[in-house]
């Protein structure tokens, strides 16, 4: 009751100080929007008086007109938004008027160093320059992110970030649209994100931020997040044909189906079908369906609402994780299979509303509801006679739940003489009623031998923020307070002495941040971030150890700066420090609690966007990440599978009449696989090609994966492993390898 008195004490204080923020003197003003999101534009340049005299827009998106002589023409200009000329004829035609400016493509030399919106706007052009297909290559857009699949396909991606193996998204939350993408307590892996459900083609935008320094987001928000924007209208229709390598398929269709600017309505409809056997010598017969629809309306002036459905469902067979023995001894070839019956299915059914009202200039709400409908069942054999030296070690896991969400976001600025804030407050709650959560021993998928797990549940978490933005001359100061409350209900279906009702347990995590920026010039910003984050565990952890470590914390802080030395170049350096109280807790392929202790991390990013010319753009990220076990002996205490250097980067070429080329590479060092460092992963550098031909209603482009054909292991582990015909489990690596040489030729039509 302590930590949500002093939440309570701590909003009230940040809305007390915001609230004796006096707005500008009243009077007749002229107001900026953005005509897509129609939210106020601030710090635009308004010039006027026959160019002589010049002011700018409030945070509320203001300005006063004091013209001296009639006619005359304001020349209104925001980096990023089309130039717009307004000739003015008497003092009254533009008074409590709005005036909308529209966004248009971002280049490196329109980016604000400065802005809020600066990390979106890095990725924005990024997109641009190297479209996407794909939910890996989505994932690949964010700086410092590296994914590894394992396992045909169908399965959600491992995710390395800032010095973690983040398994599939144990301490990186992703979003869609704002909506969760991680599943807690899920029955392959705490945090679980599956991205499948999404179109790449509807993506319009990836927000994203390395470290756990934002208010707005809450659980596995440890080493960074990622929230990736959807479309919310289409220009044109579109139909586009692919096919390449290992019989590759996929047909995308996107529809509009409502464009009426006239009266603020857009509908819009995005299918897409994928098929593609891979290069394993077991086909994988993946295969996997996409429907998505967004409708969007400005019912008045100041009020939106959104509606969107999006569904999937895929199945695939996957090759497993093979011992490097195996494959050195001529047992299986690389592309073979232990267990040639691995695989799965999984579907994800989700419905999002969301409703803006604006109040005022300075002021707004936003709502959002969400719900989602979720199935999953995988077959994996790591260890393969390890266990059962007749039938094998096979596993089922199984999950099946609906998950019920909603946000409330109040957003507020004020106007000092020579400053302004504004404060950002959310409520919320998040629900996943669990009906099915399983672990079996399984031949051959169709034979049960064994109920290992087998789990019903209710987690709830409800959470609570406020943050305060304040700018005064070059610095700008954001405190911020986050409180989370989470509820565990969970039903052993197997201990039959345990109560009808089961068991339950509580916890409560409170997470202080302070931002701070200093922009000592529009070409040099200086970025100083702290705070606390966590993950949550398990619930299948949390009731056996009576919440013990139910919410593990994070602490870190980012020091770094922004340059922008000339328009065509932009750096941003960055080092690090990150400390963990728990790392992972829960085993859900073995169904044990496997606790570990503290750790610590730190390092550096550098990121670097050049386009020395219109049709050039270069782009690098350098990642460098230094991961120990804080109470382990020294020598012992390396953690299995951290990345520790990283590199991403392309360059794109666009020639003229429509003609381009792109090349992008990726680099991952070698990394501990043990905590002892005896065994080590192998690195992989490679290298993808694309060549494209865009005309105004139809283009088609050449995508060639692995260039140089260099043999590369894509997820790689040290596990304990006895084959059929040995006398003694061996530990060694196992891996997935990385597809080889391969080409996807697509077409695409727009109308």
């Amino acid at each position: 009751m302590t930590t949500i008195k002093n939440t309570i004490v701590f909003l009230v204080l940040m809305i007390s100080v915001a609230s004796v923020a006096q707005k500008k003197e009243s009077g007749m003003q002229t107001f900026l929007k953005d005509t897509d999101s129609k939210f106020p534009i601030g710090n635009a340049l308004i010039e006027y008086n026959h160019g002589n005299i010049h002011t700018h827009s409030e945070p509320d998106g203001s300005f006063k007109l004091h013209i001296q002589s009639y006619p005359d023409t304001l020349v209104i200009s925001h980096e990023g938004y089309d130039q717009k000329k307004l000739v003015v004829n008497s003092n009254t035609e533009y008074e409590n008027k709005v005036v909308f400016l529209q966004r248009k493509p971002i280049e490196i030399s329109e980016i604000i160093i400065n802005h809020t919106s600066f990390l979106s706007d890095i990725t924005k052009v990024d997109l641009n320059k190297f479209p996407v297909n794909s939910a890996q290559d989505l994932l690949r857009k964010v700086p410092g992110l590296f994914i590894a699949q394992h396992a045909g396909g169908g399965k959600a991606e491992q995710i390395f970030l800032r010095g973690f193996d983040a398994d599939h998204g144990t301490d990186v939350s992703v979003n869609v649209d704002g909506m969760p993408v991680n599943i807690v307590s899920h029955a392959h892996g705490q945090g679980y994100s599956d991205l499948h459900f999404v179109i790449p083609e509807t993506i319009n935008n990836i927000d994203f931020g390395k470290g756990a320094y934002y208010a707005d987001r809450g659980d596995f928000n440890t080493a960074g997040y990622v929230d990736f924007k959807t479309y919310s209208s289409l220009k044109n229709s579109m139909i586009k044909l692919e096919a390449g390598s290992f019989n590759t398929k996929r047909i995308l269709g996107m529809f509009n189906i409502i464009n009426d600017p006239n009266n603020k309505k857009n509908f819009y409809i995005a299918t897409e079908y994928n098929y593609t056997d891979g290069p394993f010598d077991v086909k994988q017969n993946f295969n996997r369906l996409n429907i998505f629809g967004k409708y969007n309306q400005w019912i008045t002036d100041n009020d939106y609402f959104n509606i969107q459905f999006s569904t999937f469902n895929s199945s695939w067979n996957a090759s497993g994780q093979n011992p490097e023995r195996a494959v050195n001894e001529g047992i299986i070839d690389r592309w073979g299979s232990i267990d040639p019956t691995e695989g799965g299915s999984t579907s994800r059914t989700n419905i999002q509303m969301n409703f803006k009202h604006i109040i005022s200039p300075s002021e707004r709400i936003e709502a959002m509801g969400w719900f989602s409908k979720y199935n999953f069942n995988l077959y994996s054999d790591f260890t393969f006679f390890l266990n059962d030296p007749i039938h094998g070690d096979e596993i089922q896991q199984k999950d099946g739940r609906n998950i019920y969400g909603s946000e409330f976001k109040h957003i507020k600025n004020f106007t000092l003489s020579n400053s302004s804030m504004e404060l950002i407050s959310g409520i919320g709650f998040r629900n996943d009623n669990i009906g099915t959560l399983q672990l079996n021993h399984v031949y051959h998928r169709d034979l049960l031998l064994d109920k290992k797990m087998d789990d019903t549940g209710v987690e709830t978490n409800l959470h609570a923020y406020s943050e305060l933005i304040w700018k005064t001359g070059k610095w700008t100061v954001a405190p911020a307070l986050r409180l989370d409350h989470f509820i565990f209900n969970m039903h052993n279906l197997l201990d039959q002495e345990q109560l009808p009702s089961g068991q339950s347990s509580e916890a409560t995590r409170l997470s202080p941040k302070l931002n701070l920026s200093y922009a000592s010039s529009d070409k040099v910003v200086w970025l100083l971030k702290t705070g606390m984050g966590f993950h949550s565990n398990d619930m299948r952890a949390v009731i056996p150890q009576n919440g013990l470590n139910t919410l593990p914390y994070s602490l870190g802080a980012d020091f770094g700066t922004r340059l922008h030395p000339f328009k065509s170049l932009i750096i941003t350096p960055t080092i690090w420090y990150l400390f963990l109280q728990q790392e992972f807790v829960y085993v859900g392929d073995d169904a044990v609690v496997e606790p570990s202790g503290k750790s610590k991390r730190y390092g550096f990013d550098l990121g670097i966007r050049y386009q020395p010319f219109p049709n050039l753009y270069v782009n690098a990220d350098i990642n460098y990440s230094h991961a120990r076990l804080i109470e382990e002996p020294k020598g012992e205490d390396y953690i299995p599978l951290a990345p520790i250097l990283t590199s991403t980067g392309s360059i794109n070429w666009d020639f003229s009449k429509g003609f381009s080329i792109g090349m992008q590479y990726r680099y991952l060092g070698d990394r501990p696989a043990v905590e002892d460092n005896s065994l080590r992963t192998k690195p992989y550098l490679v290298n993808d090609l694309i060549l494209s031909y865009t005309r105004a209603k139809w283009g088609a482009n050449l995508q060639v994966n692995n260039l140089f054909n260099v043999k590369w292991n894509e997820a790689q582990f040290a596990t304990e492993t006895q084959l059929k015909n040995e006398a003694v489990p061996i530990t060694d690596i196992t891996y997935t390898p990385g597809s080889p040489f391969g080409i996807k030729l697509g077409l695409f039509y727009k109308f």
